[in-house]
């Protein structure tokens, strides 16, 4: 099902932007991805390369933190302080479980990332079009960048923001990148990045797609006439779809993909 929270402004910023005078922000987990895909965490840490132990950490951790991502029942705060004690405890489990980086690249070919369908078309015609992607994550950005490439739509538009974890000459893990990004508090214009903000701000509009409802601040304080949020709900549809509409301003439910919103942007 497509939702739409404000046909009027949907259609103003249809006649208004193309291709010159926009840049698109995207997820990756969830989003680019699809809802049935692992995660770019669970994609470094395949069972058949680390071991069973390390995916049976990984999910107690999920059991005990996952679910508040998406209860927005919860305090943002009180959520906010539970993510980053679990995306803590997670990456202390690669330092535990000696990550390098030849494990990571074979983790990664191994795993069940999917492309979302459509994505792979969609990411080929921003490319065409020269319209600066940014691909905000609060994921491991390792993953991220080697799948692209694997897929081949990794294209020289594509700016990836995330958790990166840097290796020693060796190839063993040294650390993960200085700021920690989780899922609430994806922002551009908390990152200290000149170049890439002088890149994105010479486009008049932007767009922002992602699976959680804090994924539309990842474009930063914006005019509300002059962003398109769109979401893909993923699960608890019943319970989440009316803070998703009063959010975004397109929702994406069940197998909607790319295809959906191609025509809004070329």
């Amino acid at each position: 099902m497509i939702y739409f929270s404000n046909e009027k402004k949907i259609n103003e910023l249809k006649q208004k932007m193309n291709k010159d005078n926009i840049c698109v922000f995207m997820d990756f987990d969830k989003t680019i991805t699809s809802s049935e895909s692992v995660d770019s965490w669970d994609a470094s840490a395949n069972k058949e390369v680390m071991g069973e132990n390390l995916t049976k950490d990984m999910d107690k951790y999920y059991q005990k933190y996952g679910f508040i991502e998406f209860d927005y029942h919860i305090d943002k705060d009180k959520r906010e302080k539970y993510i980053i004690e679990w995306y803590d405890k997670c990456m202390d489990l690669y330092y535990q479980y000696g990550l390098t980086r030849e494990k990571l690249r074979e983790s990664i070919n191994h795993s069940r990332l999917i492309l979302r369908k459509g994505a792979k078309d969609f990411l080929f015609n921003l490319y065409q079009n020269n319209i600066p992607v940014i691909i905000f994550s609060a994921g491991i950005g390792n993953v991220i960048e080697q799948f692209l490439k694997n897929e081949e739509c990794y294209y020289n538009n594509i700016t990836i923001i995330g958790n990166f974890i840097k290796f020693d000459k060796n190839g063993n893990m040294i650390k993960f990148s200085d700021y920690m990004i989780h899922s609430l508090n994806k922002n551009i214009d908390k990152l200290k990045d000149d170049k890439l903000k002088e890149k994105i701000g010479q486009k008049e509009y932007r767009m922002v797609i992602g699976d959680v409802v804090e994924d539309i601040h990842m474009i930063g304080e914006y005019p509300e006439n002059k962003s398109l949020k769109i979401g893909f709900l993923n699960k608890n549809i019943t319970e989440n779809l009316e803070v998703y509409k009063k959010n975004f301003d397109i929702v994406l439910t069940e197998d909607n993909n790319f295809y959906d919103i191609e025509k809004y942007i070329i």
